[in-house]
């Protein structure tokens, strides 16, 4: 059978180190939330946001002259028409065209990853997003789309069209990255890491320091104690010693 071994963590002892020596805390914290807020500023690019909204048009549809509705309903409710619509908007032909059109310097693959779309709030309306480093050409970008979209859905999409509901503006504050979350990332990081430090030397420390430490840990009365004469206030000092001699022999 093997020797299990079974090792008592104080909880105490930790808390006690940590608090002791908060101050590192805090201090290797803010080292990190400053490097945090360098990076966030200087190492990486911001990015802008420009949206535009879009509402699903069931309009009727003409043969010869006869007319008739496609209600939402009729096509699974207006949630799967917005996203039929999401796919015609991110297809190589609809951003090709809006590459030619806007004379943009990306191939299909760039600007698929700028542009993300999403149905609001399970509504027929739809929201184009594009991000990019240029505020102005995020804004560009998806008031072009507005204006290629609607024909591209009608010549795959018989009887539904789109509608322009909110065009997109520039954008004047970042979208990312976020001054505060990198800031109190940062912060965290370096708290978690000081702490990690403190407990892993806490564990470690093998060390007696005190009787009650000894108490405490081990299951042995205390039979002796060395006292400490230099944190002691009563001890005499060697030098004090000495000049009381000579003033006793000066004396005699």
């Amino acid at each position: 059978m093997k020797n299990v071994q079974y090792y008592e963590l104080d909880l105490l002892r930790l808390i006690r180190a940590l608090w002791q020596r908060a101050w590192a805390i805090f201090l290797l914290g803010l080292l990190f939330a400053g490097a945090a807020f360098g990076a966030c500023t200087y190492l990486i690019t911001p990015q802008y946001e420009s949206d535009a909204l879009m509402y699903v048009n069931n309009s009727s549809a003409s043969l010869g002259n006869t007319s008739f509705s496609i209600s939402s309903s009729e096509l699974t409710a207006a949630q799967s028409l917005a996203d039929t619509y999401i796919i015609i908007l991110k297809t190589r032909a609809t951003l090709e065209e809006v590459i030619e059109k806007e004379n943009l310097d990306y191939t299909y693959e760039e600007l698929y990853d700028m542009i993300s779309s999403e149905a609001v709030n399970n509504t027929e309306i739809f929201r184009i997003r594009v991000t990019s480093s240029d505020p102005q050409e995020a804004e560009r970008i998806a008031n072009a789309i507005t204006a290629i979209l609607p024909g591209k859905i009608s010549d795959v999409v018989d009887g539904s069209s789109v509608r322009v509901v909110d065009y997109a503006v520039t954008p004047e504050k970042r979208s990312s990255p976020n001054t505060l979350t990198f800031l109190a990332g940062g912060f965290l990081c370096g708290a978690m890491i000081a702490s990690a430090i403190i407990v892993i030397r806490t564990l470690m420390d093998t060390l007696i320091h005190d009787e009650e430490y000894l108490m405490e840990t081990y299951p042995f009365p205390v039979l002796a104690v060395i006292p400490d004469h230099m944190k002691s206030s009563h001890a005499p000092k060697y030098h004090d010693a000495s000049r009381s001699i000579g003033q006793t022999e000066e004396g005699e």
